[in-house]
């Protein structure tokens, strides 16, 4: 039966109600020519959302666990998450609904489930055997904290130890709980394994009150264990002489002369003690230190015989786990590896070889080695480009790892049904970009790019005098621009720097590095000039003339300072002087840096585009805009905001008072503004309170006040710029954005109306958008040409044509001429995401020129240039008739148009939000069609239908709880989206509703039917220390028979949702089949089980009864009726 969806009848009906708003609004814009109507053949019946998989470190791990025969590692978090990994390429995500760390986790050993104990008092039983695990059962304690819990290999008994010192049992069958309680204050005398002592996870030690033990671990043979204290000892204790231990031990106490005691180090917080059946047993601890190794690292200490291995860590300890050969505790367990939870990594020991090399790992765990500032993601990409990447890539692998494979290797991989390639790219606070592969919901990293090698490092804070833009991180990529086919990769960084790579496969060594500097500057006057129009003249050359071409420098200018003493024409970061080695991978073509202007830091760029047809970058910010021809290393334009729109400026721009003086600032990856974050990647700048009141008419008192405000408003700007760059490196910003916030959208965010009366009203106009096309840039073209489109912050988009050389060695003598169209079209908020399509609805792509390589001897190079630069990629029809037209798409905060062209007559428009505004707007390819995907600060994600804009899904999915969401969240080609949902980790989702449906066969399986190891044999001892006996006497200690039930106000059972889940789940596939076949038969087995003991226990009953019956009928048979 078809399930009824309710969210696409709405659909349906926005859709009709949209259609008829559409024919009004075309209506209001009734079109120079008929519009050709063009097919649409998305409908919301293609959209779903859903989460797909979870990549990275497990934030604030808290918990960890192996399944030594399922070979599956399970993190827990301090959130609620539950991470669980086999296998490379086997991952699973589940979360905790409450969200309280997860304090414990205990496999329940080749069974395919899960115990995780929560700081909120609950157990949780969670099903592994299906692909999205679900939770069975859950138990609540009421009066009790939870501490520690405990579960012994083949028993169905946890021991739960609490705050209290009390040890509850529960049955993990049923998940409820036995009557049997053991109390702190009663000693009993256990003689087996299982003995409760592990599982109370600090209690007193009885002889020695002053010293707390931190953890238990047990020989296997039973007779002895090891506990670790807070004083930094060891004791070694034997079962059959519990006055004293039998030996102390401090890993690393300093012996002193005289027989006096070591003296006391730090706690040891865990310890191990494991057997080998050849040698000596390994006792592995963490923690333990000399208190006067200050500064020193974490460590772990492995002690095997008499060598003890100190094993620096780069973050503190969580946890470690030795991992053995054999499930049975009552075995040798040789041990072959160690397992340590970092707090921000996950580091395995091989044990088996000299030195204890780590294991290289297999799993993307290193998104955050430096925090992440920006990321992209690309669906489609060219199949080669994968291949290129991970080739060049392949020459980072560091060197020194363990010779073994990977030992977690559990479960199963999914079925790879998308085949298209897929690359995710990020970018980090220390400016390096990471390129990973994420096709078929995997990830691995293919290449990392350094781009602080051209800068050069300051060795002390006196060398750093240009950097005041930002205080730490001054290299962090703000912005990446990267073109797939011919992989020509543009940055713009935090300290106003832009860098273009090319990609090579042969290693260069680069004698110059080639740079420019651009002094991009825009001012409004302060009371000189009435109109505030005029802006101050600039070095280079204005729209229409030829370029002035300025020689590659080898450095950047020295500090020059203007006749104020501030500081003038001076780049943040210095560029290297000496000969670059530039390995295969990414090289640098041009790096251009923004320069002070008179003792102003530049503003950070809020735009970038680049072009590999054209061979131009375009970048802008809240001053202006700036083009750069890459290939003459030549500035063409650099202008004022202002100067786009010529006489054509729709704003009143009035001239600012010194009342109310606005403060520029270097704003950081993150703006704020009056003390709430404004998530956007454009600058906005902090407005000052009102200065005290200025009455005098005396002028020279007036340009004293105006220099001061100046002076202070430098100060200012500085101190906001380093305060945000501090923020910025810290992504996960608290923030107060409160519910009413996301309605009142001018409280959230400064001024996006598109009513602007005053220039105090709103912040310096910014570039925020740039997309390079071929296409009509006035309405009386009759072809297309080279342009780019500019998007403001106020809503403008302005175009600028582009008249560039024939292609060849033309192309580097001739100049590109770049001017201003005059065409401005408007939108209401910020512009975000322009794109064009042709007369039948398709993308028209920007063009772009294949990659070739570009370090090949000169013979061969004059061959390739001969080739002319490829032809814009238009779709079959192609425009260049003059009865054909094209559609520009652009997306605002608060709105799209669809504008056709020549005639600019808007053609469909559609308001996305009025309340919030939109973050992430992207132009999508979907089932061989096209639509428009957008993310709002109200936590909704929305698509729409191109060219009609027909809204076709519209799901509140996530609000926006900081920076780091708006700043990492994009779309992608093909239904796949993606944003950082924790500073270590990305989250995948998709809104096909086809790859939805598909996610449960691309998704891995955990559980493997595997048969448990053979018991080892226990010869004359058995039964001594664990036997047969034992369960039987557990079930008549712990059974509800001889027990009780517990009382009910100690813990509340809640059934799990887990339980229909797991027979859907287990119901997909031949190995679902087995799962059941397998579970059915264990629980035959057991029923046969308890069926044989009921008969053996009838059997025993009858024959003592038979007994009894045969004495009574002796002692009865020679009386006589009377003798009774």
């Amino acid at each position: 039966m078809r399930k009824f969806n309710i969210r696409k009848v709405l659909d349906g009906l926005t859709a009709g109600s949209s259609s008829a708003s559409q024919q009004q609004q075309q209506q209001q814009h009734p079109a120079g020519n008929r519009e050709p109507e063009i097919q649409e053949t998305l409908q919301s019946e293609h959209f779903q959302l859903c989460k797909t998989v979870r990549h990275g470190f497990p934030y604030q791990p808290s918990a960890l666990a192996f399944d030594p025969v399922q070979k599956i590692l399970a993190v827990g978090t301090q959130t609620g998450a539950l991470r669980l990994f086999g296998r490379p390429g086997v991952e699973c995500y589940c979360q905790h609904d409450s969200g309280a760390a997860v304090i414990q986790l205990q496999f329940l050993i080749n069974e395919g489930a899960l115990v995780s104990a929560l700081a909120d008092d609950t157990l949780h039983l969670w099903n592994l055997r299906q692909k999205r695990p679900a939770i069975l059962h859950s138990l609540k304690f009421c009066r009790e904290r939870v501490t520690f819990c405990h579960l012994p290999f083949q028993s169905k008994w946890l021991y739960v130890g609490t705050e209290r010192g009390n040890i509850h049992i529960v049955n993990v069958e049923s998940f409820t709980l036995s009557g049997y309680v053991i109390m702190w204050n009663k000693a009993i005398e256990l003689s087996s394994k299982s003995h409760p002592g592990p599982v109370v996870h600090i209690s007193d030690n009885p002889m020695d009150e002053g010293k707390a033990i931190h953890s238990v671990a047990w020989h296997h043979e039973g007779k002895q264990f090891i506990c670790s204290h807070s004083d930094g000892t060891l004791t070694i204790w034997n079962v059959r002489s519990p006055a004293k231990p039998i030996q102390t031990i401090t890993p690393h106490g300093k012996q002193l002369k005289d027989g006096k005691k070591p003296e006391p180090c730090k706690p040891i917080l865990k310890v191990e003690f494991k057997t080998t059946r050849s040698g000596e047993p390994f006792i592995i601890l963490s923690g333990g230190l000399s208190y006067d190794t200050v500064g020193r690292r974490p460590c772990l200490t492995v002690m095997h015989g008499k060598s003890t291995a100190v094993l620096e860590m780069d973050y503190s300890i969580v946890d470690f786990l030795t991992l053995c050969e054999t499930p049975y505790p009552n075995d040798f367990q040789e041990p072959y590896a160690v397992v340590v939870l970092l707090e921000k990594d996950l580091v395995l020991i091989d044990l088996a070889q000299n030195g204890y090399p780590i294991f290289e790992n297999p799993y993307p765990l290193t998104i955050h080695e430096s925090p992440v500032t920006c990321c992209e993601y690309f669906a489609d990409c060219p199949v080669d480009l994968i291949p290129a990447l991970y080739s060049v890539g392949a020459r980072q692998k560091r060197q020194g790892y363990s010779k073994k494979e990977w030992p977690i290797n559990g479960g199963n991989w999914g079925l790879g049904v998308q085949s298209y390639p897929e690359i995710i790219i990020t970018g980090h606070a220390d400016g390096s970009v990471k390129f990973w592969d994420a096709s078929a919901i995997t990830l691995q990293v293919l290449y990392k790019l350094k781009t602080s090698k051209v800068f050069e490092k300051s060795r002390n804070k006196d060398e750093r005098p240009n950097t005041d833009i930002v205080d730490e991180d001054p290299y962090a990529i703000q912005i990446i621009s990267w073109c797939p086919e011919s992989r020509m990769l543009c940055i713009a960084g935090v300290s106003a720097h832009v860098i273009i790579y090319r990609f090579s496969k042969q290693e260069v060594i680069t004698e110059v590095i080639p740079m420019l500097e651009v002094r991009l500057l825009y001012e409004i006057n302060d009371v000189e000039s009435p109109e505030g129009e005029q802006a101050p003249p600039l070095p280079t050359p204005v729209g229409g003339a030829t370029p002035q071409p300025i020689p590659p420098q080898s450095h950047p200018s020295t500090s020059s300072s203007s006749s104020d003493g501030l500081r003038d024409n001076v780049p943040c970061l210095k560029v290297k002087n000496s000969p670059l080695k530039q390995s295969p991978g990414y090289q640098t073509e041009l790096v251009i840096q923004l320069v002070w202007v008179s003792g102003e830091p530049p503003q950070q760029i809020t735009s970038l585009a680049v072009n590999s047809s054209y061979g131009l970058v375009v970048f802008g910010n809240c001053n202006g805009i700036a083009m750069v021809d890459y290939l003459q290393k030549a500035v063409l334009l650099n202008l004022g905001t202002i100067e786009l729109y010529g006489s054509n400026d729709p704003y009143r721009r009035e001239p600012r008072s010194p009342r109310k003086s606005r403060q520029p600032s270097g704003a950081g990856l993150c703006d704020i503004s009056e003390g709430t974050v404004v998530p956007e990647d454009r600058c906005k700048s902090p407005t000052s309170g009102s200065s005290s009141p200025h009455n005098s008419d005396d002028e020279q008192k007036m340009n004293n006040f105006i220099e001061k405000v100046k002076t202070k408003s430098r100060k200012f700007s500085k101190m906001v710029a380093s305060d945000i760059a501090k923020m910025s490196r810290k992504l996960s910003l608290p923030t107060d954005l409160k519910p009413d916030l996301d309605i009142k959208d001018n409280s959230f965010s400064r001024s996006r109306s598109s009513s602007v009366t005053s220039i105090d009203k709103e912040s310096r106009e910014a570039i925020s958008a740039l997309h390079f096309c071929e296409t009509f840039t006035r309405k009386a073209d009759s072809s297309p040409s080279p342009c780019l489109w500019v998007g403001t912050t106020l809503g403008t988009v302005l175009v600028i044509a582009l008249n560039l050389p024939p292609g060849g060695e033309q192309r580097l003598l001739q100049p590109v001429i770049v001017s201003p169209s005059g065409t401005i079209l408007r939108l209401k908020g910020a512009i975000l995401r322009m794109a064009f399509l042709d007369t039948t609805g398709c993308l028209v792509p920007p063009a772009y020129e294949s990659w070739r390589e570009h370090n090949v001897p000169e013979e061969k190079d004059e061959k390739e240039k001969l080739k002319k630069r490829r032809p814009v990629s238009v779709s079959p029809s192609s425009s260049q008739e003059i009865s054909e037209n094209q559609y520009a798409v652009i997306c605002s905060e608060k709105q799209a148009k669809v504008i056709s062209l020549p005639t600019q007559n808007c053609a469909y428009k559609q308001n996305i939000t009025e309340t919030s505004f939109v973050l992430r707007g992207d132009i999508v390819a979907l089932s061989n069609s096209i639509c428009l995907a957008c993310f709002c600060a109200n936590g909704h994600i929305m698509t729409f239908s191109l060219p009609s804009l027909r809204p076709l899904l519209d799901v509140y999915y996530l609000p926006l709880t900081n920076m780091r969401i708006a700043r990492t969240f994009c779309f992608t080609n093909n239904g796949q989206a993606l944003y950082l949902v924790s500073p270590t980790e990305i989250q995948r989702l998709t809104y096909s509703q086809e790859t939805c449906e598909n996610l449960q066969e691309m998704l891995g399986e955990l559980f493997t039917p595997l048969e448990t190891p053979e018991a080892p044999n226990r010869g004359f001892f058995k039964g001594l220390f664990g036997g047969g006996a034992q369960s039987l006497d557990r079930e008549e200690l712990f059974g509800e028979s001889s027990s009780g039930k517990a009382s009910r106000s100690l813990a509340q059972h809640i059934p799990g949702p887990g339980g229909i889940e797991g027979v859907k789940g287990a119901a997909s596939g031949v190995v679902g089949e087995l799962a059941r076949a397998r579970l059915a038969l264990d629980e035959r087995g057991q029923k046969l089980g308890d069926l044989e003991e009921r008969t053996a226990a009838m059997l025993s009953s009858a024959d003592s009864f038979s007994k009894h019956a045969h004495e009574m009928m002796l002692k009865y048979k020679d009386k006589k009726w009377y003798q009774f």
